[in-house]
């Protein structure tokens, strides 16, 4: 991971959990502490809200990153 933000100077985490507290918190902490130096734009991290899984398959689909939050995200990175 690293390696990747020395080339890019960008990270963008995109992960299934809660965006509070999670995998995505820890690695964006991690790479912040040994790669701030390598960073040129804020770490962006997408993942789902704050708040419980919803029951209904058709909710949890909608509870989670979607493509199009994922790109907009990344977009929004690179401007």
């Amino acid at each position: 991971m690293l390696s990747s933000l020395k080339r890019t100077h960008r990270l963008a985490i995109v992960h299934e959990a809660v965006e509070a507290f999670g995998v995505g918190a820890e690695i964006a902490a991690r790479m912040a502490h040994i790669g701030f130096d390598e960073l040129d734009a804020p770490i962006l991290r997408v993942a789902a809200p704050f708040s419980p899984v919803p029951f209904s398959p058709t909710l949890e689909n909608a509870w989670r990153p979607t493509e199009d939050k994922i790109l907009t995200a990344v977009r929004q990175l690179l401007a």
